[in-house]
């Protein structure tokens, strides 16, 4: 799909902005730099405190149209072995507008997703490159401008930040900016998290062969068997009992610890 702006293809970054039209700058002003700061400040503290991928979501969405210049509507879209979902929304607008992205498989949020650089689009209304969608958005919602900007997470594109604008070329460049931030956030959040989870699974996974290795020796002794045979005890046990093989093992020392072994 082609985008609607011209960009850079350096990776999202100072040098990868849209090129604003200049007939289409917004008659209200920008925010103020320094309260800006101040909530991308807050922003960070709430999403390096969150403790799973749902919290991250909500606060980025929530977040957007406080921070981002002409941004009244926030989504986050996910992409899943090919199935587009949207993850979190700031409003309903927000989520009837991803859906209309899936029904016609175009638009700023899906292009963000695929290409490599932000999707700007301030005017659905008579200027879109996706006329069709352009249509059934400006007839089933107040939305009239959108933006997407990707979210790279391992180096992989997992899905993107979704901004929608009620006012034609109330998103400009300066939204994109302040959009390419915003989505850096919730890429480095969502890493950290991933990150956190994964050492979660390896220390439970490695916990989990300490135990089994114990159960084997316990049965060992108490059938005097080889390692080999009492590894396939435990798991005739566990397939039987339709129990994790850890589990299994956790029972075996268990009844040991209670002298019932």
């Amino acid at each position: 799909m082609s985008g609607p702006v011209t960009t850079s293809t350096d990776p999202q970054g100072a040098s990868d902005r849209p090129a604003a039209a200049p007939d289409r700058t917004p008659d209200t002003p920008s925010a103020d730099p320094a309260r800006s700061s101040e909530m991308f400040d807050r922003l960070a503290q709430v999403l390096y405190a969150a403790g799973n991928f749902e919290a991250i979501y909500e606060a980025i969405v929530t977040a957007a149209p406080r921070l981002v210049d002409g941004c009244d509507h926030a989504s986050l879209m996910i992409e899943d072995r090919g199935v587009f979902l949207t993850v979190a929304a700031s409003d309903d607008v927000a989520r009837t507008v991803d859906g209309l992205e899936r029904i016609f498989n175009q638009g700023p949020c899906l292009d963000a997703i695929i290409e490599d650089r932000p999707q700007l689009e301030s005017d659905l209304v008579s200027a879109s490159p996706w006329p069709e969608l352009g249509k059934a958005i400006v007839a089933e919602t107040s939305v009239r401008g959108g933006a997407g900007f990707r979210m790279v997470v391992a180096g992989a594109k997992v899905g993107a930040l979704n901004l929608f604008s009620d006012r034609v070329g109330a998103l400009t460049e300066t939204s994109v900016d302040q959009g390419i931030i915003l989505a850096s956030f919730a890429s480095v959040a969502i890493s950290a998290v991933r990150e956190r989870e994964q050492a979660e699974t390896l220390a439970k996974g490695l916990a989990s062969n300490r135990e089994i290795g114990k159960a084997v020796g316990l049965m060992m002794a108490f059938h005097k068997i080889p390692d080999t045979q009492a590894f396939d005890l435990l798991r005739r046990a566990s397939q039987d009992m339709n129990l994790k093989l850890a589990e299994v093992a956790r029972q075996v020392i268990d009844h040991h610890n209670t002298g019932t072994a």
